[in-house]
């Protein structure tokens, strides 16, 4: 029998948001990849631009500042994408993580999110 994995959702993660305040569209730096639907994202001081969070990363990226809402495809450009940049509730179960982010990075994103009150709850 064949599995299938549905992928993200997209606005899956979002349990609470107000519209006109909490969403942003950002910018996804180009080599990001493929950045799915709930992606805990971090912004690049230098440029402006956003790409998935890891606090293994020292170009401002390694702190967790929007998520994702929506697929897109960063592989070859920059691309824009609606993300929640404050005022929200996610949920975890739905949040997408770089593959390099382990539970003490995510503990530390929740609280850098937290900052921008975008709440975790599980």
């Amino acid at each position: 029998m064949t599995i299938y994995n549905e992928p993200p959702y997209s606005c899956e993660a979002v349990l609470f948001e107000i519209p006109e305040l909490s969403r942003e569209n950002l910018t996804l730096v180009s080599g990001a990849g493929l950045v799915k639907a709930g992606t805990v994202l971090g912004q690049i001081t230098a440029s402006g631009k956003y790409t998935p969070y890891d606090d293994g990363f020292s170009d401002g990226s390694e702190t967790a500042a929007a998520i994702s809402l929506y697929e897109v495809d960063a592989t070859a450009a920059d691309v824009e994408v609606a993300c929640i940049a404050r005022l929200a509730a996610v949920q975890t179960a739905a949040l997408q993580w770089h593959a390099n982010v382990d539970a003490t990075a995510q503990t530390a994103a929740y609280t850098a999110l937290a900052a921008k009150t975008i709440l975790a709850r599980s």
